[in-house]
């Protein structure tokens, strides 16, 4: 059986600001208003015979998304961005620009960019193992994070 959300209509939304080190456009500090879509495949269970339950799959979208709303996203695995601090403030340098920003204004992501296709591989990675952890029997998630209306990257995990 297939689930699908859809960001849009279900909030699924976040603004945040990134960068990408080293673009020819999109290298300056810029920002968008994503939405995040999920389609899951799984097997019926439970009381309900659901193969997860709507409320509690947007309640973990919604906080990852609630993580990043409205901060400067970071990746820490970015062979371009030479850090000099990441305590009080995130401090770091690409190619000849220097930038000092208090931390609370970062989030720091384990990933190699904020692009689209890599944010959509860390909800992906995170929303699999949450779901999983509950003991959902998923064999597909695929996560879309759009970063703008007709313009995304998805990420699909899937495992039988």
């Amino acid at each position: 059986m297939k689930i699908i959300i859809n960001g849009i209509h279900a909030n699924l939304r976040f603004s945040s600001a990134h960068m990408i080190p080293e673009h020819d456009s999109c290298g300056c500090i810029h920002g968008h208003s994503y939405h995040v879509d999920v389609h899951l495949e799984g097997k019926r269970s439970g009381k309900f015979g659901f193969v997860v339950d709507f409320k509690e799959l947007k309640s973990q979208v919604k906080e990852i998304c609630s993580q990043l709303d409205h901060k400067l996203l970071i990746p820490l695995e970015n062979d371009s961005i030479l850090f000099k601090s990441l305590e009080g403030s995130v401090e770091f340098n690409i190619s000849d620009k220097e930038y000092k920003l208090p931390i609370q204004d970062c989030i720091l992501l384990p990933i190699p960019s904020t692009s689209a296709e890599d944010l959509s591989i860390y909800f992906a990675d995170i929303l699999w193992d949450k779901l999983k952890e509950k003991g959902a029997d998923i064999s597909v998630i695929q996560i879309c994070i759009n970063e703008g209306i007709g313009q995304g990257a998805c990420y699909t995990i899937s495992h039988d």
